[in-house]
């Protein structure tokens, strides 16, 4: 059994808090890059380099890339012999983000209640996730999600005769009508099958692989590929004002489902697309 106190994993959150926020991921600004090269439109182009040169001064500045600092959601790998002393996990994780965003001087977005609406001032609660595996690993990925895309994404319960076909049809659909409200050049997490529930998982969980690695499936690795093609064909491009680089990549992660569905949901991630990871 190994032990870890919740003082170790407060100081982790706190500090993915900020890292996530302030640090564009090496993955996200090579393809902006790579996209920069290959953008055929001039506004697109100017575009990608103004967020190319925002990330970069974000990063030497230690201040947020975007105002939208986001609801932290937190995916937790923990393992069966792992022991948490000194308090709750979830108050462990709900305490870093309160002082990541407070000492990161990031922007406090929560409101305690959908319908009252009174902002908790801190950022929390966060939405986690629990993974229990084998062993002794504790691992904490953190994903701020701003709602600028969240508001973008959506679930639909397909038929299991509208197959592949309507699975490519419902995820061109969402991002044309997202149009430029989640910020392109974005990413895009697909979740196919589980329930109603684990297909939004699968979407959102799809959005921290890195975007330069693809599926071990084949039929999936090229529905990535065909998705990511015709999406760019859309011409929505950088911040919406037309071109090429519409999305960066599409990540699409499968689950087993029920005889009689075929639940898909489309998460849309911003160009930051923000996330950190640590392990304890």
């Amino acid at each position: 059994m190994r032990d870890i106190e919740v003082d170790k994993i407060i100081e982790a959150v706190k500090n993915l808090c900020m890292d996530a926020n302030y640090y564009l991921n090496k993955d996200i600004r090579q393809a902006m890059e790579k996209g920069l090269s290959a953008e055929q439109s001039p506004i697109g182009t100017e575009v990608l380099e103004k967020l190319l040169l925002n990330a970069a001064l974000a990063a030497e500045k230690k201040v947020a890339i975007c105002q939208d600092t986001g609801m932290a959601v937190v995916f937790v790998t923990m393992g069966q012999e792992v022991h948490i002393s000194g308090g709750s996990l979830a108050d462990a994780i709900n305490e870093g983000v309160r002082r990541g965003y407070k000492e990161g001087y990031l922007r406090k977005s929560v409101v305690g209640d959908p319908i009252e609406r009174i902002n908790t001032g801190d950022n929390t609660p966060a939405v986690i996730h629990y993974d229990i595996v084998p062993g002794d690993v504790f691992k904490l990925e953190l994903a701020p999600k701003g709602f600028g895309s969240e508001n973008m994404s959506a679930l639909k319960m397909l038929k299991p005769s509208d197959g592949i076909e309507g699975v490519k049809d419902f995820i061109l659909e969402t991002v044309d009508k997202a149009g430029p409200n989640p910020c392109p050049p974005i990413v895009v997490g697909v979740g196919i099958g589980g329930t109603m529930e684990k297909a939004s998982l699968l979407a959102k969980r799809a959005l921290l692989r890195p975007i330069d690695k693809r599926s071990g499936i084949e039929y999936v690795r090229k529905l990535e590929a065909e998705m990511l093609e015709k999406i760019n064909t859309l011409g929505i491009g950088p911040a919406g004002l037309g071109g090429t680089n519409t999305a960066l990549a599409v990540n699409v992660e499968t689950y087993p489902t029920h005889i009689a569905g075929l639940p898909v949901a489309v998460n849309i991630n911003c160009h930051v697309t923000r996330h950190a990871e640590v392990s304890l």
